[in-house]
């Protein structure tokens, strides 16, 4: 089944794309939640026609996605956390902790949806990287420190 997606789907495509799935899965569950639409040959001339007009509006904001990467990689984010024996830390440090220390050291608003920490919640101390995608053409590779509380 061939369906245009109507929003950004994690694991299948971005808005706009036309993309082939189970049946099951476009009837049952895209199309009744609003996230796609059938692809017929109409709305696949509607489509084609919407994306040449957003082409031109489409390059300022990959330039803008562009400028805060620039920013991004300028900065050196350190997180704070307590630990117990060793590295351990008392609970983890997630997304939403590496998008509020971003926006403290650089003021920039990154929504904590557009980052994924490379294996999931911090839980040791050490240097780590994440994946911050701020435009479908525009990922940044982010190095960040977590360390331990001094007591």
């Amino acid at each position: 089944m061939e369906l245009i997606l109507k929003k950004d789907v994690d694991n299948l495509g971005f808005k706009d794309d036309v993309v082939t799935v189970k049946n099951g899965y476009g009837r049952n569950f895209l199309i009744p939640q609003g996230q796609a639409v059938l692809a017929t040959s109409s709305a696949k001339k509607v489509l084609a026609e919407n994306l040449k007009q957003r082409a031109f509006k489409e390059k300022k904001v990959i330039e803008d996605a562009q400028k805060v990467a620039d920013q991004l990689k300028d900065i050196q984010v350190k997180i704070v956390a307590k630990a117990g024996a060793g590295k351990k830390l008392f609970g983890s440090v997630s997304n939403i902790d590496l998008s509020e220390a971003i926006q403290k050291e650089a003021s920039l608003n990154i929504d904590k949806k557009y980052i994924s920490i490379l294996g999931g919640n911090v839980k040791v101390a050490g240097p780590y990287e994440a994946t911050i995608r701020l435009h479908r053409e525009v990922v940044v590779n982010f190095p960040f420190e977590v360390t331990v509380e001094e007591k």
